[in-house]
């Protein structure tokens, strides 16, 4: 697929001297889910501000469906659709009125059969004519995301969409967002349920400290960073672990009661029959085993972690 959104050398220095972004390079996919993870304060809010318009860059330049956004800044921002963390909805408009005057916003011709798809795939057609202000929290939020949409965007801004709503809104738009992407809109999201990105996203960026260190598919970077954890549970109870298994770098529980050995995916697997008769060899019995694998958010943590250091 070809880049629909291009950033190259993006840097923001504001008036206090912070420098939120630092020569930043993204390159994001058309049609694919890219899930943009950082700590706070490590810059994703001002880089979707700056694609879309609401901030201004101190260098570089961004270029979406071929458009720059500064010199053809009309033509780019009607490619973009943005879901901000903030409500800021007018109360006393209706639901369907709000949507209806953000399509039109972007000098698209009045489509109430859209506006009628677009509610009722956010189960908010039966809300059309409510007010904003007599809506709930997890309401204003579909709402949000509902213009957002009305424009028929191709790219498609989920700025923590998940923060403060329910699990039933958090279901439907996920289903909405894997709908989206099978018609072609790249759907960008930033997000502290990384549980979430782990499950959608096609492709993983990291940014700390304003700049990307990371960016790699889900599944390979799963593959090259995680880990894998087997843990056995011992008959008895050891004081320590026996020096003939020191070559596994075994880690014994505070009980004595388990044995753990964590290793690298990317490593060739364990050799099971020989760590057994290693095992043997050393009087150890074990009476259960179980593996685990490191999450993205084990992975997220750990990078985090290393460009702190």
């Amino acid at each position: 697929m070809p880049d629909i959104l291009t950033v190259s050398k993006v840097s923001k220095t504001y008036a206090s001297g912070h420098r939120a972004l630092d020569d930043v390079d993204l390159a994001i996919r058309q049609g694919e889910i890219f899930a943009l993870l950082g700590p706070n304060g490590a810059g994703k809010t001002t880089l979707i501000s700056i694609v879309c318009g609401i901030v201004r860059a101190s260098g570089g330049s961004v270029t979406v469906g071929g458009h720059d956004i500064v010199r053809d800044w009309r033509a780019a921002r009607a490619l973009i659709g943005l879901v901000p963390q903030e409500l800021t909805n007018d109360a006393f408009e209706t639901v369907r009125g709000t949507v209806t005057f953000s399509r039109g916003l972007f000098g698209r011709p009045p489509d109430p059969a859209r506006i009628e798809r677009v509610l009722r795939s956010l189960s908010l057609w039966d809300k059309k004519d409510n007010r904003l202000r007599t809506l709930s929290g997890g309401m204003k939020r579909r709402v949000l995301i509902a213009k957002a949409l009305a424009h028929e965007p191709r790219m498609l801004f989920l700025d923590e969409p998940s923060a403060g709503v329910d699990v039933e809104l958090r279901r439907d738009m996920w289903q909405l967002v894997r709908g989206l992407r099978d018609t072609g809109v790249t759907i960008i999201l930033t997000t502290h349920y990384i549980e979430e990105a782990e499950e959608m996203a096609d492709r993983v960026g990291v940014i700390s400290k304003g700049r990307i260190i990371l960016v790699e598919d889900k599944v390979e970077l799963m593959r090259k960073l995680g880990k894998k954890r087997l843990t056995l549970q011992l008959e008895r109870p050891i004081a320590q672990v026996p020096a003939t298994l020191a070559p596994y770098a075994l880690e014994l529980s505070a009980d004595g009661g388990e044995l753990a050995y964590t290793y690298d995916t990317r490593s060739a697997q364990l050799d099971m029959v020989g760590f057994m008769r290693r095992l043997g060899e050393a009087g150890l019995t074990f009476k259960d085993l179980h593996t685990t694998q490191s999450s993205l958010e084990d992975i997220f943590v750990d990078l985090v972690k290393r460009e702190a250091a």
